[in-house]
């Protein structure tokens, strides 16, 4: 988790000031914890690194005040500066309905000065400032910079992350919010973001393209940090491959929530999504590749630079079951007592056997019964025996995932 939200900030480009707490307890590692910042490239000033880190207590309010002139500090030297003579703008932090007050929303403001009785727009909503409440819900007329603050006057409710933008002219700020609806109805700014491997080529020769974000998963460490070298040193002079994050185990939602926020593709190296990550990332766009031998990762990628990607196969998952009981039969082996939890199980299907959603193989399906009758199909609810081809070490609360594939061909933009 602390790595995710260390990959969101980097992605963003935004400066890291890392602030220790809880001090003040007697079992307190100050020097642990920097080292295990490290395993993340966070490395502490007085250990030679770039990193602003500050030993603080919230609760014996132990150098508060050092960390607030940190973080003004890293400001001062990254000129992020604001002007609160100018008008007032920022971002949505969280928006919601009250009964009594109608929309609300929580503001950053982040540049000018935000006071009662602007009008303003919020995303694909605009409204007028009828009143702004500070952090601790006492009523103010205005907001400067580096305030979060709440407001009422909406018409509708934001999103969080919206742009907030104070703007006089109530005309334009009609046309502008037109505009912002028309574009969301037709998608037009997700797709624009979004990057698969068969449209690469035509984006890098077009200039869209700059750099190729990728999301790594691994069943292994040692397997990301060979993906992760392997994939950059493919970084050329049209287009650069960034690697967002890597780490071991599934491909979870949060994964493909970073991938859409980025524009990445997620690259799977022995390990499948999380049925919740997979139905996210055909809602968001999200191109997901999964391999098994890493050099064919590499080449896909290097083909794919070239404008020369073959016709690829995308698998078609036709259902999974659960693994709940294991037979011991001489002449046949093991047999795995399942339940079909979704879609359907097909003789002559392929089939891998996932563990933790981790693939410990792959081959055929050997045999597939119920009530000792050999059957050509188990739909979802229904319980079957399962035999693997040349495969027996199956546990219980395995799944084995059933699927097929069909050809592709690239479609270079």
């Amino acid at each position: 988790m602390i790595r995710r939200k260390i990959d969101h900030a980097r992605a963003a480009g935004v400066p890291i000031i890392v602030a220790i707490n809880k001090v003040d307890r007697p079992e307190a590692d100050v020097q642990r914890v920097k080292q295990q910042l490290t395993e993340f490239e966070l490395i502490a000033e007085d250990w030679g690194g770039d990193t602003i880190m500050v030993e603080v207590s919230a609760t014996e309010r132990t150098n508060l005040n050092l960390l607030l002139e940190m973080i003004l500090l890293v400001a001062d030297v990254a000129e992020l500066e604001s002007n609160p003579g100018r008008a007032g703008s920022g971002i949505v932090l969280e928006a919601r309905l009250d009964k009594g007050r109608g929309a609300v929303a929580t503001i950053l403001v982040q540049n000018g000065t935000l006071a009662v009785a602007d009008s303003f727009i919020a995303g694909t909503t605009m409204g007028r400032v009828r009143a702004i409440f500070d952090d601790r819900g006492n009523p103010i007329q205005k907001a400067e910079p580096s305030s979060a603050v709440e407001i009422l006057g909406m018409q509708r409710v934001p999103l969080a992350g919206d742009p907030f933008q104070v703007i006089e002219d109530v005309t334009k700020a009609r046309q502008i919010i037109d505009y912002r609806v028309a574009q969301e109805k037709e998608g037009e700014q997700v797709q624009r973001s979004k990057v698969t491997l068969e449209d690469l080529y035509g984006k890098m020769q077009t200039g869209e393209v700059k750099e190729l974000a990728v999301v790594i998963k691994a069943d292994t460490q040692g397997s990301a940090e060979v993906l992760v070298d392997s994939l950059t040193k493919l970084s050329g002079e049209k287009v650069k491959i960034k690697a967002l994050h890597s780490s071991v185990g599934a491909i979870s939602e949060t994964d493909v929530v970073l991938a859409a926020a980025s524009g990445a593709i997620i690259i799977g190296f022995n390990v499948r999504p999380e049925p919740k990550a997979r139905s996210q990332a055909q809602k968001e766009g999200v191109d997901v590749r999964l391999h098994t031998v890493i050099y064919e990762v590499t080449q896909e990628i290097e083909q794919a630079m070239v404008g020369l990607l073959d016709p690829t196969f995308e698998e078609v998952i036709l259902g999974q079951a659960e693994v709940r009981e294991i037979f011991r039969v001489p002449k046949f082996g093991t047999i795995a007592g399942s339940y079909v939890r979704d879609g359907n199980v097909r003789r002559g299907a392929k089939v891998r056997l996932l563990r933790d959603n981790v693939v410990v193989h792959e081959g055929k399906l050997d045999s597939l019964r119920r009530f000792k009758e050999d059957v050509t199909e188990v739909k979802n609810g229904y319980e079957c025996g399962i035999s693997l081809a040349s495969f027996n070490d199956i546990k219980p609360g395995d799944v084995i995932e059933a699927y097929t594939k069909k050809e592709v061909q690239p479609e270079l933009v």
